[in-house]
């Protein structure tokens, strides 16, 4: 994927892991909950790719970490 904003992708993707894990899932749980493959799951929070996800899939993963969707994309 080409984008402008390959930092705040990958950004989003470590605070996507650290969320989950802090919530107790593995990436094989959390992608059954939203929906997606594992696969998927593990691009959007691997480091050496930029995965760009939906809007829905963001709120469906926040919704699953009992968090907000800002907080996953909050430049801290």
């Amino acid at each position: 994927m080409q984008s402008e904003y390959p930092d705040r992708y990958r950004i989003m993707g470590l605070k996507i892991a650290y969320n989950r894990k802090k919530a107790g899932y593995t990436q094989e749980a959390l992608a059954e909950k939203i929906g997606k493959s594992v696969n998927f799951l593990a691009q959007v929070e691997g480091q050496a790719t930029v995965r760009g996800i939906s809007l829905e899939t963001l709120f469906k993963i926040a919704d699953v970490l009992d968090i907000t969707p800002a907080r996953l994309l909050e430049e801290d």
